[in-house]
Parts: C-alpha cells; sequence; structure tokens
C-alpha cells in the first residue's frame, strides 16, 4: 500500500509528541507512578515509529523489535510495581525523594 507523501510522516509527530511528553513527566514529576506512566509513554512512542516504519519499508523487522520492545515493559512494570509497593509500605509515599533514604 502506498501512503501519499503527505500522509507518510504525519506520525513522526505524533511520535515525537508522545515522546515528548513522556520525557516531561519522566524529569518533572515526584510520583513514581506517573514516571513509570511516562516511561511506558516513551516506549509506546518508540514502538510506533517501528511499526510505521516496517509499514512503510515493507518488511516485519519492526513488527518483532516491537514484541521485544512489549516485553521489556512488561517485565519494567512487574519490577517496578513492586519497588514501589516496597517503597510505599516502608514509607507510607511512593515519592522519588524517599528513595534516597534507601541508600545503604
Amino acid at each position: 500500500m502506498n501512503f501519499p507523501l503527505s500522509m507518510t510522516y504525519w506520525s513522526h509527530f505524533v511520535v515525537v509528541a508522545m515522546f515528548a511528553l513522556g520525557l516531561l513527566g519522566f524529569l518533572l514529576r515526584k510520583n513514581t507512578i506517573v514516571v513509570l506512566m511516562s516511561i511506558e509513554l516513551m516506549l509506546n512512542a518508540v514502538n510506533l515509529l517501528l511499526i510505521e516504519t516496517s509499514m512503510r519499508t515493507h518488511t516485519s523487522e519492526g513488527i518483532i523489535l516491537v514484541v521485544f520492545v512489549v516485553t521489556v515493559a512488561a517485565a519494567e512494570v512487574a519490577v517496578g510495581l513492586a519497588i514501589v509497593l516496597n517503597l510505599y509500605r516502608m514509607k507510607g509515599s511512593v515519592n522519588l525523594d524517599h528513595f534516597k533514604s534507601l541508600q545503604g
């Protein structure tokens, strides 16, 4: 399927916007849950770019990479939420500033 030139790269603007929002959330927020969601938003932006590139070039490498990225994201969520739950049990808050007190 050939896309017209005006429709070809519109998804790049969406990807940049999603990645920028995720990066801003990662850098500016103090809540651990919001930071984890920002990381997921950045990973989904990369997934969208990989799928768009794979469809444009008519290859399957991008979709295979998306499967690996989703697998890594699922592992990151499992480990990250376990750490957040333990932090909440210890400190009663999920603020990132409380991680500093966990240093040995």
